[in-house]
């Protein structure tokens, strides 16, 4: 499957920006989409996911600020993000998996997408 993300950008501290990740498939037929991000320096980490049922999961760093939510009719998955912090910065992926077997399954990502918070 082939990710298409959107929306990143500059913003100040307390701002907020919603991401987009367009799938080229239904994004009912795939079993996790994800986003995922990686400062500089850092290694890349798991942020927020959505499974094909609807059940999400959150990084403690952004619970209660960030909100993952899907489109099915657009296969296109968003973040949203508000109450942005510095320490938000970052590369933002978009991620698809693809199974439930972990040697067969199939991951895809997105090219990423820049998000820059100021303080």
């Amino acid at each position: 499957v082939q990710l298409v993300e959107s929306g990143g950008g500059l913003v100040q501290a307390g701002g907020s920006l919603r991401l987009s990740c367009a799938a080229s498939r239904n994004i009912l037929s795939i079993n996790r989409m994800g986003w995922y991000r990686q400062a500089p320096g850092k290694q890349r980490e798991l942020v927020t996911t959505i499974t094909s049922d609807g059940s999400t999961d959150y990084a403690d760093s952004v619970k209660g600020r960030f909100t993952i939510s899907r489109d099915n009719a657009k296969n296109t998955v968003y973040l949203q993000m508000n109450s942005l912090k510095p320490e938000d910065t970052a590369l933002y992926y978009c991620n698809a998996r693809i199974g439930l077997i972990p040697t067969t399954r199939t991951v895809s990502w997105g090219q990423g997408t820049q998000v820059t918070v100021s303080s």
